[in-house]
């Protein structure tokens, strides 16, 4: 594919957009991300860019780096801002790896602080995949129920800046994306969140875009996880209402289904098995290493685990043939339920004879690769001595967050179909 699409990223996470493009083929200008938490923009690097710190900035040393870091609003954890008390305290090496995630990324950090009239000019595709906990069901019983009501300062709010932001464009007189592109939970179109869900596609209208959305699943686009998803193209017409007319009549012929079948018939269409993506090899030491990481002392709520939840693999390295998929990953993996579970005997006394999905397995299963699990471990730099960037909790937990990148190339794909209508229709291009 000959043409170049400008890219901007809210919410990028570790860049499963990204990923998703460059696996079909398709030549990106990263313009800008925005995520303001630190792990996540670190493992964005390392995977897209670099492991290594920026040349410059690993020759600063500590009190420069933080001086600058001090104008942006970082978090720990992806929910609450990071004190910056606790930012001095960390390893240089660290603060070099930080700095660097947020400048070769282009990273904005805090969409709350970014102004439209400094956004970009020329993008082609603005993704945007706001936080969900408070709208998704586990969400919701962990007490997270205020949706992404205007001014309730939820985290799921955060849509609404993304109007903001647009909306600030417009007033510059900046040209809007082309494209963009929604990913969130199906829970936005339950009549508790529907009405808002409305309006955010009326605000869009308001400022010339055309949309329409999808419910889809990865294990359709060939991830073996079942993880439903709401995703939402929006195409740029301005005040064109002829071309407004034509892109409404184009998404009236396309449903979920031709989406499904449409990807399928493409040569990117390359379908993984459960046992594609688990790594049992306990011959090599690294992989039988990660298995004993996540093998769980032999308790009674453990056995429950094992138990209660789908034995994907049993005694043997036998892979269940019950099993076609595994039930979507979360934050966590030691927990009750969970995505499903290996039987491995490590030998190790006091230790259970099963263990939960490995922080690579997690992101295989979202579709990113082994070379990437490799690039985040080998930016897993101690940020106090014996404390470590990425641990295995945080792998995790960053994979439960991500979006599944089969799908997303599933829904890029639409997008280049319709970018094709757009210009064979001489739409705004």
């Amino acid at each position: 594919m000959d043409q170049t699409y400008n890219l901007v990223e809210f919410f990028s996470g570790i860049g499963s957009q990204a990923r998703a493009l460059e696996n079909l083929n398709v030549k990106i200008n990263t313009l800008g991300t925005c995520e303001w938490d630190i792990h996540a923009f670190v493992a964005y690097d390392a995977i897209h860019n670099s492991p290594k710190p920026d040349p410059e900035i690993a020759v600063m040393e500590k009190p420069e780096i933080l001086e600058i870091l001090s104008r942006y609003n970082l978090s720990n954890d992806g929910k609450n801002p990071m004190d910056y008390s606790s930012l001095k305290t960390y390893s240089v090496e660290v603060l070099r790896l930080i700095l660097s995630g947020i400048r070769r990324s282009n990273n904005f950090v805090d969409i709350s602080s970014l102004n439209g009239k400094s956004m970009p000019e020329g993008i082609d595709i603005l993704t945007y995949s706001f936080p969900c906990q408070d709208l998704s069901n586990v969400g919701a019983f962990h007490g997270y129920n205020k949706g992404i009501d205007k001014g309730s300062n939820s985290r799921s709010s955060l849509l609404w800046q993304v109007g903001r932001i647009l909306q600030e464009m417009k007033d510059a007189d900046k040209q809007l994306p082309r494209f963009l592109l929604m990913e969130n939970v199906p829970a936005l179109l339950s009549k508790r969140h529907r009405p808002n869900f409305e309006i955010w596609i009326s605000d869009l209208e308001k400022l010339g875009y055309e949309s329409a959305y999808y419910e889809l699943n990865a294990s359709d686009f060939g991830l073996p996880q079942n993880r439903p998803r709401l995703l939402m193209l929006s195409v740029f017409c301005g005040t064109d209402e002829a071309f407004h007319q034509k892109i409404r009549e184009y998404f009236c012929t396309i449903d979920s289904n031709y989406i499904i079948d449409s990807y399928k018939k493409s040569k990117y269409y390359k379908p993984k098995s459960i046992k594609d993506l688990l790594r049992m090899d306990y011959s090599n030491k690294k992989l039988f290493a990660e298995a004993v990481e996540c093998t769980p002392n032999d308790t009674e709520s453990r056995r429950k685990i094992w138990e209660e939840n789908p034995q994907l693999v049993l005694e043997g390295n036998r892979i269940n043939p019950d099993y076609k998929v595994i039930r979507t990953i979360t934050t966590k993996q030691d927990r009750n339920p969970n995505s499903g579970n290996i039987y491995f005997d490590s030998g190790i006394e006091g230790r259970g004879k099963f263990r939960y999905l490995t922080p690579r397995e997690c992101l295989l299963f979202m579709g990113f690769r082994d070379k990437d699990f490799k690039h985040i471990k080998k930016a897993n730099a101690q940020y106090h001595k014996g404390d470590y960037l990425f641990s295995r909790d945080k792998i995790i937990r960053m994979a439960g967050n991500s979006i599944p990148v089969k799908l997303l190339e599933g829904i890029f794909w639409l997008l280049i179909e319709t970018d094709r209508y757009m210009k064979e229709n001489n739409g705004c291009t």
